[in-house]
């Protein structure tokens, strides 16, 4: 009998899983791990795409046009990049918000990747506002039918093309540079809501002073949205450890897990393991 010619491997590189059994999930595997590789680097290219997950540049083109309509990368030519956040015009101008935005922006997205891997599909979630906590939500995977409860305008905006998130605005006024909305009407907003999880950013976590943040009216609204909630997780970068804001959000004891950075010490960290906070380095 004639030799079969052998089948060639799927050629694999750093943070792509391997390939499905299945037929039928391949398609799924390949959009997991092209958005893999944008969360990683930020842009991918077709030729490299073609060839890690052995198929053809055809097949990745529409790969990646079928995502650009799910809102989840913009295309290039040759490739694709992560979606700019969105933002109001006058914002971009602004060098000391954009400074706040580029601040250890690999960092944040490495932590909002490892804390998005944390949801569960078909939970009710809710962010608060921030840098860090805008990376979770592009950190979220396709398909994961979650419903995220926010006070915060611009993530509804980079959610809305979402098929498979449902968004749910808090009420309240418009307050600040983040786009965030605070005041009673919000808080009345979350009284018939029930919140699996919450991710909280913050301007500073210390151990024994708790999550804070420099706005009396976030502080409050963010706090009430960590009480609603039954598991609570702060996402912050190495540089907001053992800082104490003006504002408490909440005392350590209420914080579940801590996501932040490979940045962060042991010594850093080991007061918050000794509150019994699990900790989590990205």
């Amino acid at each position: 009998m004639p030799k079969q010619p052998k089948k060639k491997a799927l050629k694999t590189t750093k943070g792509i899983p391997p390939a499905p059994a299945q037929s039928g999930e391949k398609q799924q595997y390949r959009f997991n791990a092209i958005l893999a590789s944008l969360q990683q680097t930020g842009s991918v290219q077709v030729e490299n795409l073609s060839s890690e997950l052995g198929v053809s540049v055809v097949t990745i083109r529409r790969d990646l046009d079928m995502l650009e309509q799910q809102g989840m990368l913009s295309r290039t030519h040759g490739g694709a990049v992560s979606i700019d956040p969105l933002f109001y015009e006058p914002f971009k101008r602004d060098r000391s918000f954009l400074a706040q935005v580029q601040h250890l922006s690999d960092e944040k997205r490495r932590i909002g990747r490892a804390a998005a891997a944390l949801i569960h599909p078909g939970e009710t979630i809710a962010i608060t506002p921030g840098t860090t906590t805008a990376e979770v939500v592009r950190g979220l995977p396709l398909n994961c039918n979650i419903t995220v409860v926010t006070n915060t305008a611009n993530i509804a905006m980079e959610l809305s093309k979402r098929k498979d998130v449902k968004v749910f605005v808090t009420g309240g006024h418009l307050h600040g540079d983040w786009f965030s909305l605070v005041g009673p009407t919000a808080i009345r907003s979350l009284e018939n809501i029930l919140i699996q999880t919450i991710f909280v950013g913050a301007d500073g976590f210390d151990a024994k002073w708790g999550v804070s943040c420099d706005s009396t009216d976030e502080a409050e609204l963010n706090g009430a949205m960590v009480r609603k909630a039954r598991r609570r997780i702060a996402v912050a970068d190495h540089t907001k450890l053992g800082i104490v804001a003006q504002w408490r959000i909440c005392e350590p004891k209420e914080i579940n897990t801590l996501v932040t950075d490979s940045g962060a010490t042991e010594a850093m960290i080991e007061p918050f393991r000794k509150a019994g906070i699990q900790v989590i380095r990205a």
